[in-house]
Protein backbone atom coordinates (compact mmCIF):
# COMPACT_ATOMS: atom_id res chain seq x y z
CA UNK A 1 0.00 0.00 0.00
CA UNK A 2 1.25 3.47 -0.88
CA UNK A 3 1.00 5.20 2.51
CA UNK A 4 2.73 8.30 1.16
CA UNK A 5 -0.05 8.74 -1.41
CA UNK A 6 -2.61 8.72 1.39
CA UNK A 7 -0.63 11.04 3.65
CA UNK A 8 -0.10 13.53 0.81
CA UNK A 9 -3.86 13.61 0.19
CA UNK A 10 -5.02 13.86 3.80
CA UNK A 11 -6.10 17.37 4.81
CA UNK A 12 -5.40 18.74 8.29
CA UNK A 13 -7.90 21.35 9.53
CA UNK A 14 -6.63 23.28 12.57
CA UNK A 15 -9.06 24.25 15.34
CA UNK A 16 -12.02 22.20 14.05
CA UNK A 17 -14.58 21.54 15.44
CA UNK A 18 -13.16 23.59 18.31
CA UNK A 19 -9.97 25.36 19.33
CA UNK A 20 -7.01 23.03 19.83
CA UNK A 21 -8.33 20.12 17.74
CA UNK A 22 -6.31 19.20 14.63
CA UNK A 23 -9.03 17.57 12.52
CA UNK A 24 -7.88 14.97 9.98
CA UNK A 25 -10.23 15.40 7.01
CA UNK A 26 -10.56 12.15 5.04
CA UNK A 27 -12.86 13.75 2.46
CA UNK A 28 -9.73 14.63 0.49
CA UNK A 29 -8.85 10.92 0.37
CA UNK A 30 -12.32 10.02 -0.88
CA UNK A 31 -12.25 12.59 -3.68
CA UNK A 32 -9.05 11.12 -5.13
CA UNK A 33 -9.77 7.90 -7.08
CA UNK A 34 -6.19 6.64 -6.62
CA UNK A 35 -6.58 6.94 -2.82
CA UNK A 36 -9.97 5.22 -2.84
CA UNK A 37 -8.56 2.34 -4.89
CA UNK A 38 -5.49 2.06 -2.65
CA UNK A 39 -7.54 1.97 0.57
CA UNK A 40 -10.21 -0.39 -0.77
CA UNK A 41 -7.70 -2.85 -2.20
CA UNK A 42 -5.78 -2.93 1.08
CA UNK A 43 -8.94 -3.45 3.14
CA UNK A 44 -10.12 -6.25 0.85
CA UNK A 45 -6.71 -7.94 1.20
CA UNK A 46 -6.90 -7.73 5.00
CA UNK A 47 -10.44 -9.11 5.31
CA UNK A 48 -11.08 -11.29 2.23
CA UNK A 49 -10.47 -14.58 4.08
CA UNK A 50 -12.10 -13.69 7.41
CA UNK A 51 -15.65 -14.78 6.49
CA UNK A 52 -17.15 -11.33 7.08
CA UNK A 53 -20.96 -11.48 6.79
CA UNK A 54 -21.74 -7.86 7.76
CA UNK A 55 -19.83 -4.58 7.67
CA UNK A 56 -21.05 -1.96 10.14
CA UNK A 57 -20.20 1.62 9.18
CA UNK A 58 -20.23 4.39 11.79
CA UNK A 59 -21.90 7.65 10.73
CA UNK A 60 -21.00 9.27 8.58
CA UNK A 61 -17.53 8.83 7.16
CA UNK A 62 -17.58 5.13 8.04
CA UNK A 63 -20.38 4.70 5.50
CA UNK A 64 -18.21 5.62 2.53
CA UNK A 65 -15.54 2.93 2.63
CA UNK A 66 -17.66 0.56 4.71
CA UNK A 67 -20.31 0.18 2.01
CA UNK A 68 -17.73 -0.29 -0.74
CA UNK A 69 -15.89 -2.86 1.36
CA UNK A 70 -19.10 -4.77 2.12
CA UNK A 71 -19.82 -5.08 -1.60
CA UNK A 72 -16.29 -6.33 -2.35
CA UNK A 73 -16.47 -8.87 0.50
CA UNK A 74 -19.94 -10.10 -0.48
CA UNK A 75 -21.27 -8.96 2.89
CA UNK A 76 -24.25 -6.91 3.97
CA UNK A 77 -23.86 -3.32 5.16
CA UNK A 78 -25.31 -1.99 8.42
CA UNK A 79 -25.51 1.68 9.36
CA UNK A 80 -24.63 2.79 12.88
CA UNK A 81 -26.23 6.26 13.08
CA UNK A 82 -26.89 9.27 15.26
CA UNK A 83 -30.23 9.27 17.12
CA UNK A 84 -33.41 9.74 15.13
CA UNK A 85 -31.91 8.83 11.75
CA UNK A 86 -32.99 5.17 11.54
CA UNK A 87 -36.68 4.56 10.77
CA UNK A 88 -37.38 1.35 12.74
CA UNK A 89 -36.90 0.35 16.38
CA UNK A 90 -33.29 0.85 17.55
CA UNK A 91 -30.83 0.07 20.32
CA UNK A 92 -28.41 2.78 21.40
CA UNK A 93 -25.16 3.48 23.24
CA UNK A 94 -23.80 6.79 24.54
CA UNK A 95 -20.12 7.69 24.42
CA UNK A 96 -17.66 10.48 25.20
CA UNK A 97 -15.49 12.07 22.55
CA UNK A 98 -12.69 14.59 22.71
CA UNK A 99 -15.13 17.50 22.41
CA UNK A 100 -18.38 16.31 24.05
CA UNK A 101 -20.76 13.36 24.27
CA UNK A 102 -22.84 11.64 21.62
CA UNK A 103 -25.07 8.64 21.01
CA UNK A 104 -25.19 6.08 18.22
CA UNK A 105 -27.93 3.64 17.26
CA UNK A 106 -28.50 0.52 15.22
CA UNK A 107 -31.73 -1.18 14.21
CA UNK A 108 -32.60 -3.82 16.77
CA UNK A 109 -32.75 -6.44 14.00
CA UNK A 110 -29.52 -5.41 12.26
CA UNK A 111 -27.46 -8.52 13.04
CA UNK A 112 -27.83 -12.18 13.91
CA UNK A 113 -25.94 -14.45 16.29
CA UNK A 114 -23.94 -16.24 13.62
CA UNK A 115 -22.51 -13.10 12.04
CA UNK A 116 -18.85 -12.29 11.55
CA UNK A 117 -18.81 -8.52 11.78
CA UNK A 118 -16.35 -5.88 10.65
CA UNK A 119 -16.98 -2.46 12.20
CA UNK A 120 -15.42 0.31 10.09
CA UNK A 121 -14.81 3.99 10.72
CA UNK A 122 -12.53 6.61 9.30
CA UNK A 123 -10.43 7.60 12.29
CA UNK A 124 -9.41 6.34 15.74
CA UNK A 125 -8.70 9.13 18.22
CA UNK A 126 -10.24 8.63 21.68
CA UNK A 127 -12.09 5.44 20.70
CA UNK A 128 -15.46 6.50 22.14
CA UNK A 129 -17.66 5.98 19.10
CA UNK A 130 -16.04 2.64 18.25
CA UNK A 131 -16.33 1.35 21.81
CA UNK A 132 -20.05 2.25 21.69
CA UNK A 133 -20.41 0.52 18.30
CA UNK A 134 -18.69 -2.61 19.65
CA UNK A 135 -21.07 -2.54 22.62
CA UNK A 136 -24.05 -2.40 20.25
CA UNK A 137 -22.72 -5.15 17.97
CA UNK A 138 -21.92 -7.41 20.94
CA UNK A 139 -25.58 -7.25 22.03
CA UNK A 140 -26.27 -9.48 19.03
CA UNK A 141 -23.70 -12.09 20.21
CA UNK A 142 -21.85 -12.40 16.88
CA UNK A 143 -19.27 -15.15 16.31
CA UNK A 144 -16.44 -12.65 15.80
CA UNK A 145 -15.92 -8.88 15.67
CA UNK A 146 -13.19 -7.12 13.73
CA UNK A 147 -12.53 -3.38 13.84
CA UNK A 148 -10.93 -1.23 11.18
CA UNK A 149 -9.96 2.42 10.81
CA UNK A 150 -8.43 4.20 7.89
CA UNK A 151 -6.32 6.30 10.28
CA UNK A 152 -5.20 5.88 13.88
CA UNK A 153 -3.97 8.93 15.78
CA UNK A 154 -1.35 8.09 18.40
CA UNK A 155 -0.75 11.46 19.94
CA UNK A 156 -0.57 12.78 23.47
CA UNK A 157 -3.93 12.39 25.17
CA UNK A 158 -5.34 10.08 22.49
CA UNK A 159 -5.32 6.49 23.63
CA UNK A 160 -8.15 5.10 21.54
CA UNK A 161 -6.72 1.63 21.02
CA UNK A 162 -6.19 1.20 24.76
CA UNK A 163 -9.69 2.54 25.50
CA UNK A 164 -11.32 0.08 23.10
CA UNK A 165 -9.41 -2.74 24.76
CA UNK A 166 -9.48 -6.38 23.71
CA UNK A 167 -13.13 -6.52 22.61
CA UNK A 168 -12.18 -6.84 18.94
CA UNK A 169 -9.24 -7.36 16.61
CA UNK A 170 -8.17 -3.86 15.43
CA UNK A 171 -6.40 -2.87 12.21
CA UNK A 172 -5.61 0.51 10.70
CA UNK A 173 -4.23 1.58 7.33
CA UNK A 174 -2.29 4.62 8.58
CA UNK A 175 -0.91 5.47 12.01
CA UNK A 176 -0.15 9.15 12.58
CA UNK A 177 1.94 10.34 15.50
CA UNK A 178 1.93 14.09 14.82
Amino acid sequence: MDKNLLIRNLRNVPNFPKEGIQFKDVSTLFKNPACVKEMLNELVNIYKDKGITKVVGIESRGFVMGAMLAEKLGAGFIMCRKPGKLPAKTISAEYNKEYGTDTIEMHEDALGENEIVLIHDDLLATGGSMKAAIELVNKFAPKKVYVNFLIELRMEGLKGREFIGEDAEISTLLTLTE
